[in-house]
């Protein structure tokens, strides 16, 4: 098979009126989501609003000006109308500055005066033109950002994926403009341990931070800079990602988009399963921002590689594949193209076994032929590494060949001290010098690479693809929340009704009003 970049990577011939069956299925799951979607808002999607229409900044102690908003209008039940509307009303009314403009919608009464409807229709209006003129000015940014993209080029695929993660971003900054000279090409800056769990997003620039730095819009701006200028030096653009999970992932949406990030995590499930969010609360914030991705042409990298840390990677390998069609049925639901859909999967079964690089093979090469024109993210090993650095670094390496061989897109290099300490500069070098050396020696082996019909690899990718389909078929039926509830997916179960984040859920009013959805969704 052909890949599109003009790489090529071995056949695998699979029944496509499963894989027909698969995507059908897939579709049915997240229609009934969708439809509860098109009827709630949450706080998090209106605090991003408010940011679209330029509330970037914090108030008193630092409190980001959005959450003084919404948590009053909250509070008083005003928010089923939209803070859109609202902020249009308090403007009328005499706010101009942000400050006043949040400081007003705070003060509203619980009942508020009804506009006349002369009135109340100039206000949707005038709002309607402040957000195709945010949306305007966002997309300028944006096209700045492709322009330097164009201009320097990005490189051959698979991109080769490097993590800083100090806590501090002014030294993340120094460690990846190290590993851009080394050779990455996406720098991921790993957020915060449980900033995911904050319902609001910090301000500012931040120098601490356990387990990698916090998603804050003044950092990503910057990260962003920085491998600007060094893109500019190496005469190759460097890419930029970062997390938009948790509480908050419209919000991290818009603050990447602004900020001209190229990549987020973002998975539909991912919130739910590990960080224990309330589903109905992660599956409204998804959509609102994968929306923001697809408006601002960032590419989507989703979790399924989470899966098989808390279950067995060879037992459940089916589920990562099941969930890949739902995180790609969830993604074009919300205008997010093949080409902006990073599906997520890894590395991972138990290297005691036997054929496990068989096993790899197959599991690696049916996602690349289920999903051929996503730019697949493939994940090092992480689960069984051990102390002993020198076995974790061909096991590193074994993962570059597999991810070369099958032609994947987007390549996280291992450390060889993975789960020791954050990685020293000469971690990452080793780890760059290992998969140049793969792909150098590997260049034209997927194309001379032939697996032998009903052979262990060919049998292996169908007998996890007939799993997969079965379970779409549970899934279909039973339903997305209940199935999840059973543990259908990691081997983790979560209530419908539990978890946090449910309270800042709310029902959509008659007049609900959000002018950036309707933009968003093609009524611009």
């Amino acid at each position: 098979m052909q890949l599109s970049d003009g790489r090529h990577v071995p056949d695998l011939h699979l029944d496509r009126a499963q894989v027909e069956r698969c995507r059908a299925l897939a579709d049915r799951i997240t229609a009934p989501v969708l439809e509860f979607v098109g009827r709630h808002t949450t706080v998090s999607i209106e605090r991003t609003v408010l940011r679209l229409f330029g509330l970037h900044d914090a108030g008193p102690r630092g409190v980001p000006l959005v959450n003084m908003a919404v948590d009053a209008l909250h509070e008083k039940r005003l928010l089923h109308r939209g803070a859109a509307y609202w902020m249009g009303y308090v403007m009328r009314r005499g706010a101009t500055d942000p400050l006043a403009v949040v400081e007003r919608m705070a003060a509203l009464p619980a009942d508020p005066e009804p506009l006349p409807p002369a009135e109340e229709q100039a206000l949707l209006a005038e709002m309607r033109a402040e957000a195709r003129a945010g949306v305007d000015e966002l997309l300028g940014r944006v096209k700045a950002r492709d322009a330097l993209r164009g201009e320097l080029g990005v490189g051959p695929r698979p991109h080769k994926y490097l993590i800083v993660a100090t806590g501090n971003i002014h030294d993340d900054v120094e460690q990846a403009r190290a590993a851009a000279q080394a050779g990455a090409d996406v720098i991921a800056v790993i957020r915060s341990t449980a900033q995911s769990l904050l319902d609001y997003v910090p301000h500012g620039a931040t120098t601490e931070g356990y387990g990698g730095t916090y998603a804050t819009q003044e950092n990503f701006r910057i990260m962003r800079e920085a491998l600007d200028d060094e893109s500019r030096k190496l005469r190759r653009y460097v890419h930029l990602t970062n997390y938009s999970s948790g509480l908050c992932m419209p919000e991290i949406a818009f603050s990447a988009a602004w900020e001209r990030l190229d990549m987020l995590l973002n998975d539909a499930m991912y919130g739910i399963l590990f960080r224990d969010i309330n589903m109905k609360r992660t599956l409204c914030d998804q959509h609102f921002s994968r929306r923001i991705c697809a408006l601002a042409g960032i590419l989507i990298n989703t979790g399924e590689d989470n899966y098989i840390t808390t279950a067995d990677a060879d037992e459940a390998a089916h589920t990562v594949v099941a969930s890949q069609f739902v995180n790609e049925s969830f993604a074009h639901r919300a205008g997010l193209p093949d080409r902006l859909i990073g599906l997520g999967h890894s590395f991972e079964i138990d290297p005691e076994r036997e054929d496990t690089i068989a096993r790899e093979l197959a599991q690696a090469l049916l996602v690349r032929t289920l999903f051929p024109d996503a730019p697949i993210k493939y994940m090092p090993p992480t689960k069984h590494k051990q102390g002993d650095i020198f076995f974790s670094h061909a096991y590193d390496m074994m993962s570059d060949v597999v991810g070369w061989v099958t032609g994947q897109g987007i390549q996280l290099l291992g450390m060889m001290t993975e789960a020791m300490h954050n990685p020293f500069l000469m971690d990452r070098y080793v780890a760059l010098k290992g998969a140049d050396y793969v792909y150098r020696a590997w260049r034209s082996m997927g194309a001379e690479i032939t697996f032998r019909p009903g052979g262990m690899v060919e049998s292996r990718a169908r007998e996890t693809l007939g799993k997969a389909l079965a379970l779409l078929e549970e899934v279909a039926r039973d339903g997305l929340p209940a199935s999840i509830a059973r543990a259908r997916f990691g081997d983790v179960a979560r209530a419908e009704d539990g978890g946090k984040g449910l309270s800042g859920v709310v029902t959509r009013g008659p007049a609900y009003f959000n002018p950036f959805l309707e933009i968003l969704e093609g009524a611009r």
